[in-house]
């Protein structure tokens, strides 16, 4: 009873606008998405699909199917489905999309479905082999033709239309191909046979792939193949490989490679059976293998008698700096992506949490506004962290800079210490900074960035420091001025100095016990960010020993150095 009375409850709301309209829409689609147990379904159930119906009527087809095209949409009651399905054709499409259905449902539903519904069906990658069947023994036939555009007036050209073949009936044609009757059956025609050939050649390409994998690689595939996986006899030739450019790989022997001191290395470890690390070969059999790679491999024995038969490793292309920039930008563009869509169902979350807790949609106990309440401020803690993750990655990635203007570091490293202050004075903690330091009101250090900018990756930074500083740790700060630049050093605390390994302004993971944070991910999240950060406004972070250092450029040429301790 449970999911019908949340179906009344939302067929109680009066629909009072477009917005509502919207919402009341998004939750229908939600509840009668969900699986239903066997059993009469009741007359809520018929009552919420005329809702879904009259709702039609008021939104868009566009803006319906948007909603259904959102990746926390799944669609798994077959009667929904088989509902969206006679709606209009984006609607269907997005809807068959969405649907989440056991290959029994999908045998069961679709000899039901229109013929459009079932054509659209006939594009879903997941269709097991017996949906297909079916929808191929129901003679579907409808493929999107490739436009003519010779036949097609300049005016239709870059809008073809979908043609649907029904069981050889005539397939359906638009108004404008209507009042030309002529000029539409020869673009049809022209089409159709555009369409054959373009299947042919994609056949034929696909065949000749299969069948000839030893053809030249294209410059292309060859920039996408930065691993090969293989395996050697006992002698070190390469008897197995994976990839497009194994045949190419096949038969190359790595103990006699070009590289005198790689192939002493590879022998010695044969002998010795072994493993071989980062190893930098030169493959020069083929074309496309031509060039550095680095070299992993492991020895193999054989069972029972533990002989020693070979390597089994990896061929890493060592990619120039040229191409790394690529690659991280194609990555950065990835990540970028990834959040877009981990955005989507944590705002909806949030939305959720947020009605309940308001109570806008009536009445709710409290402990589920409590509950919801709660919901909501991780959600939004979650989404800050999203933001702080597409920050970096657009600062790391050049895509971002720190915004230009005018602030005054010497004001915002006084305010954000004695912010500090009601957390580290307590454990008698915090920063060692002159006493007269806060009482000078002229501007002292003027930087070229933003004021909202600096004080954030001054926040960042110290913030990070003073939550992981010990009870009765003082850190020493150092504030002074260049011809051109401010530098701002600041000790690091013991607890984080013993977990910082690596090149400076690179910390290590690490997650100690505090109460003060300046972002979710951890300190070292955090500091990488501030490095990013740094670089962005025409400056670095770098670590000094047990120190770190933040150059910044000033707004003008300073003469006076101003030392704090």
């Amino acid at each position: 009873m449970h999911f019908d009375d949340r179906l009344a409850t939302v067929l109680r709301q009066p629909v009072s606008g477009p917005a509502m309209a919207r919402i009341q829409f998004r939750q229908l689609i939600d509840l009668l998405a969900q699986p239903v147990q066997d059993g009469p379904q009741g007359p809520v159930y018929a009552q919420a699909y005329a809702r879904l119906d009259a709702l039609a009527n008021e939104i868009p087809a566009a803006e319906r199917a948007t909603i259904l095209r959102e990746p926390s949409t799944r669609l798994a009651a077959p009667g929904l489905v088989a509902h969206l399905a006679d709606a209009e054709p984006e609607v269907a499409s997005a809807a068959m999309a969405a649907a989440d259905l056991r290959e029994e449902e999908w045998l069961a539903l679709v000899p039901t479905l229109p013929v459009r519904a079932r054509g659209i069906l006939r594009h879903r990658r997941e269709s097991t082999p017996r949906v297909e069947a079916l929808l191929e023994r129901l003679g579907i036939a409808d493929r999107a033709l490739p436009p003519a555009a010779a036949a097609v007036p300049p005016e239709r050209q870059g809008r073809p239309e979908l043609v649907v073949v029904e069981g050889g009936a005539s397939g359906r044609r638009s108004k404008e191909d209507k009042e030309d009757s002529g000029d539409g059956i020869g673009a049809i025609v022209q089409r159709i046979e555009a369409f054959r050939k373009a299947r042919a050649t994609h056949a034929e390409g696909r065949s000749a792939e299969a069948v000839s994998p030893s053809e030249p690689v294209s410059a292309a595939s060859r920039a996408k193949v930065l691993a090969l996986d293989f395996t050697t006899d006992a002698q070190g030739r390469i008897n197995w490989a994976d990839g497009p450019l194994a045949p190419g790989l096949i038969g190359y022997n790595l103990a006699v490679a070009p590289d005198e001191s790689a192939a002493a290395r590879i022998q010695s470890a044969m002998r010795e059976r072994q493993p071989l690390t980062r190893v930098e070969v030169t493959l020069a059999s083929a074309p496309a293998l031509a060039g550095a790679w680095r070299l992993d491999a492991l020895p193999r024995f054989s069972k029972p008698d533990g002989r020693f038969v070979g390597y089994a490793g990896r061929l890493r292309r060592m990619v120039a700096p040229s191409d790394q920039r690529d690659l991280s930008n194609t990555q950065a563009d990835t990540m970028r992506q990834v959040l877009h869509e981990l955005r989507t169902p944590a705002n909806a979350i949030q939305v959720a949490a947020e009605i309940i807790q308001q109570q806008l949609y009536g009445a709710a106990p409290h402990e589920y506004r409590a509950l919801a309440a709660a919901i909501a401020g991780d959600t939004a803690q979650i989404l800050a962290g999203f933001d702080e993750l597409d920050r970096l990655v657009k600062l790391e990635a050049g895509a971002l800079t720190l915004t230009e203007g005018e602030a005054d570091l010497a004001r915002i490293v006084t305010e954000t210490v004695a912010r500090l202050r009601a957390w580290t004075s307590p454990r008698r903690s915090g920063f060692a900074l002159a006493t007269d330091f806060a009482d000078q009101n002229a501007t002292l250090i003027p930087l070229t960035i933003d004021h909202e900018e600096a004080a954030r990756l001054v926040w960042r930074l110290l913030a990070t420091l003073a939550g992981s500083t010990a009870p009765g740790e003082m850190l020493m700060l150092d504030l002074q001025t260049t011809a051109v630049n401010a530098v701002l050093t600041v000790d690091v605390p013991r607890s984080l100095m013993e977990r910082m390994e690596g090149e400076p302004g690179a910390p290590q993971p690490f997650e100690p016990t505090r109460s003060l944070s300046a972002g979710m991910f951890g300190p070292s999240f955090t500091l990488r960010l501030a490095v990013a950060e740094a670089a962005g406004a025409g400056g670095r972070l770098t670590r000094l020993d047990s120190r770190l250092q933040l150059v910044l450029p000033c707004l003008t040429a300073q003469v006076a150095g101003h030392t704090h301790a």
